[in-house]
């Protein structure tokens, strides 16, 4: 079990929105720590606790390892800030996750990428095959939007809809990956699963030979195997811990 550190939390701010604060710096962290980061770009989002569709967001213009739980920013669902923070917010930005965080109410988090890989796959045609350990892991779970630019229009946000369902994993085309999960930690896992699915995918395509496929019925049940992993329902947390872990004894600073 992992011990998150909450001793820092402002008086102003309730326990549970301290503690999902903590989480979430320590998820920006996890993510530049396996070169998963863009620079001061993309989101990790998620739902702040209580009845206001309020939303924890990173402060635009820092890099990963500069996000603490002090300094994340509350917003709401049109990415404007909710209280006062000295960080600036790029509401465009937000334009993807806040469209897919009010449609969607499993989507408590929402990771977005734009590694090397996963743009690399989301550029060809056929997308994500699921010939991989990974891959077949998210099998039917993965669902496609066209590219139409930079996501700042908020008329992009139907088609965006449309095409992601209910699926846990969005491929944007020419563009990158996305997540969701109704903890951090599924969002995490998910999105870990499919970088990897992606990564394999890739280097496999570089090598000579016929690609071995899977069956489709063994990867229907990969699917609900995989998510059920040790039977009880914590193998995404196991996944997160684990990497907060090797972040604590690297780095703490996310918790203030």
């Amino acid at each position: 079990m992992t011990t998150f550190p909450l001793d820092h939390r402002p008086p102003h701010i309730a326990p549970d929105e301290w503690a999902l604060r903590v989480k979430l710096a320590a998820l920006y962290r996890v993510v530049d720590l396996l070169g998963w980061s863009e620079l001061v770009i993309n989101h990790i989002t998620v739902r702040v606790p209580g009845p206001d569709r309020h939303f924890l967001i990173n402060p635009y213009g820092l890099t990963y390892d500069e996000v603490t739980a002090g300094n994340l920013v509350k917003i709401d669902v049109d990415g404007n800030k909710v209280e006062p923070s000295e960080y600036p917010v790029n509401p465009a930005g937000f334009v993807i996750h806040s469209a897919i965080h009010q449609a969607r109410e499993d989507a408590h988090a929402v990771i977005h990428t734009h590694t090397t890989a996963g743009v690399a796959v989301a550029t060809k045609r056929h997308g994500l095959r699921h010939d991989n350990f990974y891959a077949v892991q998210l099998y039917g779970q993965v669902a496609y939007h066209d590219y139409e630019g930079l996501s700042i229009r908020l008329g992009e946000q139907p088609r965006l809809l449309a095409d992601v369902g209910d699926k846990p994993c969005l491929i944007l085309r020419n563009h990158g990956l996305l997540t969701t999960g109704r903890t951090l930690a599924i969002a995490f896992f998910n999105m870990w699963r499919l970088q990897r699915a992606c990564e394999i995918q890739v280097l496999t395509d570089a090598m000579a030979g016929e690609d071995v496929t899977v069956p489709d019925a063994i990867a229907r049940t990969n699917v609900l195997d995989a998510n059920n992993f040790g039977e009880d329902g914590t193998v995404a947390d196991k996944f997160f811990e684990g990497m907060v872990r090797k972040l604590n004894r690297q780095d703490r600073g996310y918790a203030h």
